[in-house]
């Protein structure tokens, strides 16, 4: 039984969420690997919508589900995410929940400082959740982070303390702030720990043993490869390495657990915040886009920016991350165009390029080149097999594979888990 690694191979919000839910109903183990409570899923299960953005997807379905090393935990977050589950009856305890007992916190000054951050950047600003994910990453590569592991053994926690305050307190005071409330923070930390120390645990050992079991594995990424903090679009990108090779060390084994490569790709193209966009549609066609994808973030609510598909991004993607298939989703918000276009190349002061460069000013200067396709009248909406497809929408898919140079593996026709084609099997490939 092979293992899978689900990555987006866009800027994120490519529809991952119910693409893991398919594949953890049919897995032993779900792992998120990086990021944290920055990353929103959105699962619909019958009559039910769940919401996450920290726990991983297969907790729904009840399979063994992992938070490993390489995430960064709000534990209030956590908190009030179990309990909203909770509340629609979704079962969360050690037999099904554990938490990498070296997890990085975000601590509420490092959503203080996200804020401060980007409030004076104006407009400057990356756009980021302010969520503090990225000071938290910071802390932890600096190496004054307060990890899962501290929370049992908080009476000796005054030499990191003293690292992480003096680090803190300087910058705070740069922007006009008092020094941090070590009491309230050790408070509030003394309040909390329960909660985070019931899932604790070295889950790599626990990985260990499901693998040595045969069992399934299914590699949960959050946000997307453009969006890598050495891959994506910087600087407006997210503080860690979003590519499938995050996966081994951010969840403790080695690379050759990760197995299939499955990259999410939307049928179009979206972006939240700030940054470059080669293929954004700031017309009528970008907004029937987004009003037929329902283009709003799940854990902000801002309005997604909305283009054609870019072959020439995807391409990049799947090749950065060694991607063996891809699974396309939101075919159906296509349906019904005369027209559809595909980004195959860019034009940059006179040359033709089919990347895209890593300065954020030739970024912002590429000018698409488009290839047209016709568009299809029938929906495709809940299609299951290529029969249930128009002519003219399979053609569209073939011209997607061929120009990103990656196979299709999956097609998503709509938010439920069912409606899905099938043409390659990533677990048992």
């Amino acid at each position: 039984m092979g293992n899978v690694t689900v990555i987006g191979a866009q800027w994120g919000d490519e529809g991952k969420g119910k693409i893991v839910d398919w594949l953890a109903s049919r897995a032993d183990a779900v792992v998120r690997f990086q990021g944290g409570h920055n990353a929103g899923h959105t699962l619909v299960v019958g009559e039910t919508t769940y919401k996450l953005s920290l726990l991983p997807s297969g907790i729904v379905t009840g399979t063994l589900s992992i938070i490993g090393n390489g995430v960064v935990l709000d534990p209030w977050h956590l908190k009030e995410e179990i309990a909203k589950l909770e509340a629609q009856g979704v079962r969360v305890d050690a037999d099904n929940f554990a938490i990498a007992d070296s997890c990085a916190l975000i601590l509420p000054l490092h959503r203080d400082l996200d804020g401060l951050r980007e409030t004076a950047a104006g407009t400057g600003k990356i756009g980021t959740t302010g969520r503090g994910i990225g000071p938290a990453y910071e802390d932890k590569v600096g190496r004054r982070a307060i990890r899962v592991c501290d929370l049992a053994h908080l009476d000796a926690l005054s030499p990191q303390l003293d690292r992480l305050c003096a680090h803190h307190d300087a910058l705070r005071a740069g922007f006009g702030q008092p020094p941090v409330d070590r009491a309230a923070l050790l408070a509030e930390l003394r309040d909390i720990a329960p909660t985070v120390l019931a899932y604790a645990q070295p889950v790599w050992k626990r990985l260990k043993k499901v693998r040595k079991a045969g069992a399934r594995i299914l590699f949960e990424g959050a946000q997307g490869v453009l969006l890598d903090v050495d891959h994506g679009t910087y600087p407006f990108v997210t503080s860690s390495n979003t590519v499938s090779g995050t996966a081994a060390a951010g969840s403790g084994l080695g690379p050759a657990s990760t197995g299939f490569v499955l990259g999410i790709v939307k049928a179009y193209t979206t972006r939240v915040g700030s940054g470059p966009f080669p293929t954004e549609l700031a017309d009528a066609t970008g907004q029937r886009l987004g009003e037929r994808g329902r283009e709003f973030g799940t854990v902000t609510g801002r309005k997604r920016r909305c283009g054609w598909f870019d072959a020439v991004l995807v391409r990049q993607s799947c090749a950065i991350s060694g991607v063996t298939g891809i699974a396309l989703t939101k075919l159906d918000v296509l349906d019904g165009f005369d027209q559809v276009r595909i980004c195959t190349g860019y034009r940059l002061r006179g040359k033709i390029l089919d990347y895209l460069p890593a300065h954020a000013a030739d970024q912002a200067a590429v000018e698409p080149i488009y290839e047209e396709m016709d568009g299809w009248q029938g929906t495709t909406a809940g299609a299951r097999s290529w029969a249930d497809l128009p002519a003219q929408a399979i053609k569209y898919i073939q011209r997607v594979q061929e120009l990103i140079e990656t196979p299709v593996a999956l097609v998503s026709t709509s938010p439920e888990r069912e409606d899905t084609i099938l043409v390659r099997d990533p677990f048992d490939d």
